[in-house]
């Protein structure tokens, strides 16, 4: 078989058995089909199905199948990426500023310092966790802000499946998420600030704040229709400069979103752009970081790393926001709401580690064991909220 055969092959697979997972499992309530297509990926990587069927993954995965599912992932998440940009809506966060201020950093900042002091202690244990071009501070600032990210996009599947998407409560919560989504970025681009190129780095950051002014005086000077193709011209100079300068296409990717108001196009193509996005292209993604999964500290020491990592996710978040519900006086049961809602992490994360995994500021065994805990921590947020959801809606105050 050629190559072309091969890489039909492997994306029937890739779309047919994470799909037949969650249609025969009927695995909606604790794991949407994303979150399905992310475990297929880790299954079908080299830890596993690799280790077990060595000669099928050879021929299957291929280094010329491997690059063309790349090209196809790093597309993928950029349009996802500059989608998530576009829907960062801050004007609500600045009128709720004290709330959303205190609540977005505690939600942040908490589960920051856990996630580093659990990193911290992955050090202390074992070598093969920290990445080659790392220094500590890169990989406990990295590994905390994994443990602290909330991923947007899944956290708007799920409140849309939970029927709160609308609600008072769903609005406050994504405003929180969209603030810690901006945070999310800015912490990464301090991560990868390179001193051999802040020269660079900087002189980007600087064109790009005019070349932006002129950039959104065209956007409102053109039709709708026009505003499409710009908007992915635009996407894919701003991920090229931002990758030349130092700091990662996804960075560049995000920015161009950011800087766009989500007014200038019609809401529901765009929510129909971000599913077909999900559907067409997105699955491919979730494969190449599958493939990329790696158990060479050993199996049990990854899931060790994995279990440890979600405990200070999850317990650093609930803190978090407890305490700012006690701040602000919240009604009772909200704070367990918000804070299982607010631990969604696949996606945004596991774009977040891929790129520390690009920059070799952690290993293959820390990314399969961020990877692990993103997974984990997303499934437990449906069956952890949706009972207190409904004790709400029957209590006579719901």
């Amino acid at each position: 078989m050629n190559s072309t055969d091969i890489f039909l092959i492997a994306m029937t697979i890739i779309f047919s058995v994470p799909y037949l997972i969650w249609r025969l499992g009927r695995t909606d309530y604790y794991a949407p089909l994303v979150v399905v297509q992310i475990v297929t990926g880790i299954v079908l990587g080299p830890g596993i199905l690799g280790a077990a069927f060595p000669d099928y993954y050879a021929t299957v995965f291929s280094p010329p199948v491997i690059q063309a599912l790349n090209g196809i992932a790093w597309w993928a998440v950029m349009v996802f990426v500059w989608i998530a940009g576009i829907e960062l809506d801050l004007k609500q966060v600045w009128l709720q500023r004290r709330e959303c201020g205190i609540t977005a950093g505690l939600a942040l900042g908490v589960p920051l310092i856990f996630g580093s002091l659990a990193a911290a202690g992955l050090l202390a244990w074992r070598t093969g966790f920290i990445g080659e071009a790392a220094a500590p501070w890169q990989f406990l600032l990295g590994v905390g802000m994994a443990c602290a990210v909330t991923a947007l996009p899944i956290l708007l599947l799920l409140m849309e499946k939970l029927q709160i998407m609308r609600a008072p409560l769903g609005q406050r919560v994504l405003r929180y998420a969209s603030l810690d989504d901006l945070a999310i970025w800015g912490v990464l681009a301090l991560i990868l600030l390179d001193w051999h190129r802040v020269g660079l780095q900087l002189l980007f950051l600087l064109l790009f704040a005019p070349t932006a002014w002129l950039f959104r005086r065209l956007m409102q000077r053109i039709p709708e229709s026009d505003r499409w193709y710009v908007g992915l011209i635009w996407l894919a100079a701003c991920g090229f400069a931002a990758d030349r300068a130092g700091l990662h296409f996804m960075v560049g990717a995000f920015l161009s979103g950011a800087v766009i108001d989500r007014e200038w196009f019609n809401q529901g193509h765009m929510d129909l752009l971000r599913k077909h996005v999900l559907l067409v292209v997105m699955p491919v993604f979730f494969l190449s970081t599958g493939l990329r999964t790696n158990w060479t500290v050993g199996g049990g020491a990854v899931f060790i790393a994995a279990a440890v990592l979600l405990v200070a996710a999850v317990a650093g978040k609930l803190a978090g926001i407890h305490l700012a519900g006690r701040w602000l006086g919240w009604p009772k049961g909200d704070a367990w709401i918000v804070g299982w809602l607010l631990q969604t992490k696949a996606l945004i994360m596991i774009i977040f580690v891929n790129i520390l995994l690009d920059r070799h500021l952690i290993t293959g065994a820390t990314f399969t064991a961020l990877l692990l805990m993103a997974v984990a921590s997303t499934m437990l947020t449906v069956p952890m909220v949706s009972p207190r959801l409904i004790r709400a809606k029957l209590s006579p105050s719901g």
